[in-house]
């Protein structure tokens, strides 16, 4: 079964342009639900293989390296204006289709209100190595 990438990004453009922190606490915990129930869902199906939120840009580290001399360590990358990498969910599906319908699922989760995000999800299939 292919593998996919389900990159999840904070857009400031989405649905909701307010960054998570800022949301009333118990529409924070109504999302961190709707997350971890669809883990599990995914995890009954055989489906998940790993998912994770991810640390802010803010403590982000860009290391470029020509394998000879000493790596160059910067902060960041700074993404500009309001957007940022928040999470990714790694699932083993049947088919493209069944990882988009997971994707349009995360995309819809709940913010303020309860009213559905609507961040962008990318979708990458995972590459494997020739044999």
């Amino acid at each position: 079964m292919p593998k996919y990438m389900l990159l999840q990004s904070y857009t400031a453009a989405a649905g909701c342009d307010v960054p998570i922190g800022e949301w009333p606490l118990e529409d924070i915990r109504a999302h961190i639900a709707f997350q971890q129930a669809l883990d599990d869902e995914l995890r009954d199906k055989g489906e998940l293989v790993d998912s994770q939120g991810l640390a802010g840009p803010d403590v982000a580290k860009t290391v470029v390296s020509d394998g000879k001399g000493s790596p160059v360590v910067t902060d960041g990358p700074y993404p500009e204006g309001k957007e940022l990498l928040a999470g990714y969910r790694l699932v083993d599906v049947e088919s493209e289709d069944r990882a988009l319908e997971i994707a349009a699922q995360v995309s819809a989760a709940p913010g303020p209100a309860g009213v559905p995000i609507q961040h962008p999800i990318e979708v990458r299939q995972v590459m494997s190595a020739p044999a």
